[in-house]
């Protein structure tokens, strides 16, 4: 399986909007690596909902790409900030996915547990300048993180 970490602040759209609509699109991702690493998504990936923008800082739960290759319609809609007047129907710059919610956490694991537990060469998270939205997580610090979730102390 293929995991990775997507941020979102919790007063724009939360673990818990998630659960409560079930589904949705994944839209508004403006830095090309970020979306690189979304148009790599495949259906079935899981990602970790990194709550950003907020005290503590940390992943709440989980969710799972249901389609990937989305052509994300924000680029196009010249209210919206993130339209992008470069980009256009016939040759799309930005690209999302659409992700189901599958669990929330009852305990975040926080940025403060993640930078104790890997290094910023195993979790680029941690790394100090990083502002990726999107990052993939290898299997087997993805296995570590679901392990902190279940058992945080």
């Amino acid at each position: 399986m293929t995991y990775w970490l997507m941020k979102s602040e919790p007063d724009v759209y939360g673990i818990k909007d998630l659960a409560q609509d079930g589904t949705t699109l994944w839209d508004g991702v403006r830095n090309y690596q970020a979306r690189n690493f979304l148009k790599e998504m495949k259906p079935g990936d899981r990602v970790f909902f990194y709550h950003s923008n907020t005290s503590p800082l940390g992943i709440v739960g989980v969710m799972e790409v249901a389609e990937s290759q989305v052509v994300d319609p924000t680029q196009f809609d010249q209210d919206s900030k993130y339209y992008d007047s470069k980009s256009s129907p016939d040759d799309p710059r930005w690209h999302t996915v659409t992700v189901v919610f599958v669990e929330q956490w009852a305990t975040m694991v926080t940025l403060d547990q993640l930078r104790d537990a890997f290094s910023p060469e195993e979790l680029l998270l941690v790394r100090r300048g990083n502002r990726l939205s999107v990052m993939p997580i290898e299997e087997a610090i993805a296995q570590a993180i679901l392990k902190l979730a279940k058992h945080p102390n």
